[in-house]
């Protein structure tokens, strides 16, 4: 038996223009141009420059006879004759106002010969049949962006056999693999980290130089000791002295670990630009918006008009109200994304104005040991927003000062007491870290358990663990792959 009840809830939901508000604040200075000019290509409603007073005037008439109308009877315009959706004019695809093709678009890249392109140019001058050069393109594509082959010849021995209907073995496929790891750079085309470091070390200009001779055998007979760094041990199994180990040592570690690179012919430059810019006039701090931010837009004179011309024409015609319907859309559209951006400086400025007078002594003189312990909260607070707009500001901006370009996600931090009592940055901390470790005798690094000792004798109370927290993030290996002979 069916039932009819009543029943009350409660929901928030974005309106069109805080979602297009939210998706235009977290967009970048580099990528606000192409935004815009998407909004001009798709608005007609919507031009550059600035507004003058007629057009203002203009303006203004438009929204009160647009109040006008939705006080009127039913026998003139309707709101409902447009509103059929609960967005209104605001065009929506997918979950925001972003064209579905936005983030595939790539900015366009100077190319070169790829790493392929130039070992397939290498085979073509090797004396080899049509069959044995088949073999060596799938070796060569087998190749990884690295300058490795990790694949198993194996899989490769199949995928002649299935795919070119080539019969091979393995001796004749490492044969002409052999021949493959002659061409440059030296050292591509191994399978692992000592046959390329072998190879590079073969091909040298002097072969029969002692210091060659001994890298040799410490890769070919002592490379897990070597990448362990246990040198005492390289140095009693191959009877050599400290000083020949020494220099065996700094040969290796000039040999080149990935031959092929990792571009694969592909040259990318990123250009940041700055959001903000911080200048410093006798001490006194101003922060200011990259010009690009603060585009100038106004809405379309002649579209104004056409719905001046509406109130003054038949309001029954059909094809009329159709029209207008489309100018009303296309006009709100456009005041809309004008508010939007408006919106969008000055929170961008609010935000920055806040972390300004929170982290003033370091935008003095750029010293990360005057970092304060900061959170998005405590920025949340100050400008009475919330956290995630705080949020949406910081992952993607940026701010130029006079001692470079930092990413404003860089001035947030969490903070660790210190013997007085006070709270510091863990910027603070990694930057004791870091200046510790840069002074230590490499021949003799410095623990963890001594780091932490140390850092307790400077007033900061941290463990042991977070010691080796931060070691990892500051990208510090442990201390005994930071000796040196």
């Amino acid at each position: 038996m069916q039932k009819l009840n009543l029943s009350q809830s409660l929901s928030q939901k974005l309106s069109p223009q805080q979602i297009q508000f939210i998706k235009l604040l977290q967009v970048p200075t580099a990528e606000l141009d192409a935004r815009i000019e998407e909004e001009l290509e798709i608005n007609p409603a919507l031009e550059e420059g600035k507004e003058k007073e007629q057009e203002t005037a203009q303006e203004e008439e438009y929204e009160d006879s647009f109040d006008d109308d939705l006080g009127r009877d039913d026998h003139e315009l309707n709101l409902d004759d447009y509103l059929d959706d609960e967005y209104s004019g605001y065009k929506m695809q997918g979950d925001g106002n972003y064209n579905s093709d936005e983030d595939d678009r790539e900015i366009p890249i100077s190319s070169q010969s790829s790493l392929h392109e130039q070992l397939i140019s290498q085979l073509n001058f090797l004396k080899l049949d049509d069959r044995q050069k088949v073999i060596g393109q799938q070796l060569i594509g087998s190749i990884e962006n690295d300058g490795y082959i990790r694949r198993d010849l194996e899989a490769i021995i199949n995928d002649l056999a299935f795919g070119q209907n080539i019969e091979t073995d393995l001796d004749e496929l490492e044969e002409i693999l052999r021949k493959i790891q002659t061409f440059d750079p030296a050292g591509i085309a191994a399978r692992n980290l000592q046959e390329c470091l072998l190879i590079q070390l073969e091909r040298k200009e002097h072969p029969d130089d002692p210091n060659v001779q001994h890298a040799l055998l410490i890769i070919h007979d002592c490379f897990d000791e070597f990448t362990k760094k246990h040198y005492s041990k390289i140095q009693k199994r191959l009877d050599l002295s400290e000083e020949e180990i020494k220099e065996a040592v700094n040969l290796i570690t000039r040999l080149n670990p990935k031959p092929g690179g990792i571009s694969d012919g592909l040259v990318r430059t990123q250009y940041i630009i700055p959001d903000f810019i911080l200048t410093n006039n006798s001490g006194k701090l101003e922060v200011s918006l990259n010009s690009r931010n603060a585009p100038e837009l106004r809405i379309s004179r002649s579209y104004a008009e056409m719905f001046d011309a509406y109130d003054k024409s038949d309001k029954k015609d059909k094809k009329l109200k159709e029209t207008v319907t489309f100018v009303k859309q296309k006009l709100d559209s456009a005041k809309w994304f004008i508010d939007a951006i408006k919106q969008r400086q000055n929170t961008l400025l609010r935000t920055m104005e806040a972390i300004l007078k929170y982290q003033y002594e370091f935008f003095l003189d750029g010293d990360e040991t005057n970092l304060r312990p900061m959170i998005l909260k405590d920025i949340a607070e100050k400008i009475d927003m919330d956290i995630s707009t705080v949020s949406r500001v910081a992952n993607s901006k940026s701010i130029q000062t006079e001692f470079g370009v930092y990413p404003l996600k860089y001035f947030f931090s969490e903070g660790i007491s210190t013997d007085s009592g006070e709270d510091v940055s863990n910027r603070e901390v990694k930057s004791v870290l870091q200046g510790m470790v840069d002074g230590e005798d490499k021949k003799k690094p410095l623990s963890d358990d001594k780091l932490v000792k140390m850092l307790n004798k400077k007033g900061y109370n941290i463990a042991r663990r977070t010691v080796a927290k931060y070691r990892e993030q500051l990208q510090i290996p442990v201390a005994r792959l930071r000796k040196e002979l």
